[in-house]
């Protein structure tokens, strides 16, 4: 079953009204993640170590993800999936290149 295939699934749901308890829940995982979100930079903020805050920025760039695909299931945007996979790459591969230049002090 693709993406698309899933949002219509989910468009018919909330057409018979079994959509909308589900448009809540995510809704509420959304202001869970914002949470997160908030914590996690006040981590970064604080963070004793460099190491305190580059983990917490990229723990907030996970969480960034996951808000960015369920915010593309809210608004039925598939390509919103396309734009989070993307981030969680540069993501991934930005904190590597962080950690490689604060342990050797440079990236070569």
């Amino acid at each position: 079953m693709s993406f698309t295939n899933t949002l219509g699934l989910l468009s018919e749901a909330a057409s018979d009204g079994a959509g909308a308890s589900m448009h809540a829940v995510l809704f509420a995982g959304m202001i869970g993640l914002i949470v997160s979100i908030f914590l996690t930079l006040v981590r970064a903020l604080k963070g004793p170590t460099s190491y305190d805050r580059i983990l917490s920025v990229n723990a907030m760039g996970t969480t960034i993800v996951v808000a960015v695909s369920i915010l593309g299931f809210l608004k039925g945007r598939p390509d919103f999936l396309d734009l989070a996979v993307v981030y969680a790459l540069v993501n991934f591969v930005a904190t590597i290149a962080i950690l490689r230049f604060v342990e050797h002090r440079s990236l070569g």
